[in-house]
């Protein structure tokens, strides 16, 4: 018996929700008595939202689900798969998904595949990553999914504070899509290591070491880059490089990490590049005898070297991406897709018709990583 793909499985609604809260991180750094531009300019942070005490993980998620809902006019009997990424959590044993069944009790459809999963920051991009495997098995129904990220993010008091943040963001997942992502094309990097973590579950605080975080995660996307484009190259014959996308979205912890990590693509693309006399690269021949990648995430010439080679690909294919996170702050999960939101919003319709490949790249400490496209 011949398989059959369904056609197009990607996001056909997306739902977004922040708390009405926030904290002007030019008033945060002057409680924290920083310098002034410490937050705003050296992270690239303007706003940090945050919930008050009359909101949870629980009610955010119901929130952004039920507005979804409606918004689509959807009927709870069309869902068959709703699962939420998350690592806020409010209980250690019941999952996030099964309060959010309460809304389906009026439909009495309680036959709903999916619980909840979590890892750091990329729990979101797994239950998505789950929802298109349902969507394309032997076990589809066909019906809609329906993936959550929700996360309130805080931090003790210290360097870290400024990059906390709060949202929520529900996806329709289905065949005929308008966003469609990419089949048997995207790169994971998966490792062990402790770059942040919460080992003490009576406190929401995490454990956090910067620098080794800000390690992982440009190692992670090195590697993510690098499987990806064999991956492309494979399937397409082709070579690709940042000339190759219309917008590259990443994680995004806080803005500046972002324009680094655009900025690292770039020196990946010069470092793979058969012809390193080009014009376009000219000042970096002093880079070209670094075999390492692992010698060069705290490089300050590599940095501000390819930062500025690649300033007026950030403007184009990135920085429309960051609205929110901007105003909003890092939301953990939700973060990736709300640069997404950032984009669609951000980007006039005639522009966003002619885009052909957004890169998506995911990352959750601990660690868990990956590039895809829609």
């Amino acid at each position: 018996m011949s398989h059959q793909w369904p056609e197009n499985v990607g996001i056909l609604g997306i739902e977004f929700y922040f708390p009405s809260q926030y904290v002007d991180q030019t008033e945060l750094e002057k409680h924290d008595q920083v310098s002034a531009g410490k937050y705003t300019i050296g992270l690239g942070q303007a706003k940090m939202g945050f919930c008050s005490d009359l909101e949870d993980i629980n009610s955010i998620c119901l929130t952004v689900v039920s507005n979804l809902m409606n918004r689509y006019e959807l009927d709870y009997a069309q869902i068959g798969r709703l699962e939420v990424g998350t690592e806020t959590l409010v209980d250690k044993s019941k999952s996030v998904k099964t309060v959010l069944m309460e809304l389906f009790s009026s439909s009495g459809n309680f036959n709903v595949e999916g619980v909840d999963t979590t890892n750091a920051c990329y729990g979101g991009t797994n239950a998505l990553f789950n929802a298109i495997a349902w969507i394309e098995s032997s076990y589809w129904d066909g019906r809609l999914a329906v993936v959550v990220c929700a996360d309130i993010a805080v931090y003790a008091e210290g360097s870290a504070r400024p990059t906390g943040g709060a949202g929520a963001i529900a996806m329709v997942i289905g065949p005929h899509a308008p966003l469609v992502f990419d089949r048997g094309l995207r790169a994971s990097y998966i490792k062990h290591a402790y770059d942040f973590f919460k080992p003490d579950l009576t406190s929401e605080y995490p454990v956090v070491d910067g620098k080794l975080s800000i390690q992982c995660y440009l190692g992670a996307l090195d590697a993510c880059y690098q499987g990806y484009r064999a991956k492309a190259a494979k399937l397409t014959g082709k070579e690709l490089s940042l000339g190759d996308f219309d917008a590259v979205l990443f994680h995004t912890p806080y803005c500046k990490l972002v324009q680094k990590s655009l900025a690292r693509l770039a020196y990946n693309d010069f470092i793979s590049a058969t012809d390193r006399s080009q014009t376009e690269y000219e000042g970096a021949e002093a880079f070209a005898h670094i075999k390492n990648l692992e010698d060069t995430y705290f490089n300050r010439d590599i940095e501000q070297y390819f930062m500025s080679h690649s300033k007026q690909s950030f403007e184009r294919l990135t920085k429309p991406g960051l609205y929110l996170a901007n105003l909003i702050g890092n939301m953990y999960t939700p973060s990736l897709y709300g640069c997404l939101v950032s984009l669609l919003i951000q980007t006039p319709w005639e522009r966003l018709q002619g885009m052909s490949r957004i890169g998506l790249f995911s990352y959750g400490s601990g660690l868990s990583s990956s590039l895809s496209n829609i």
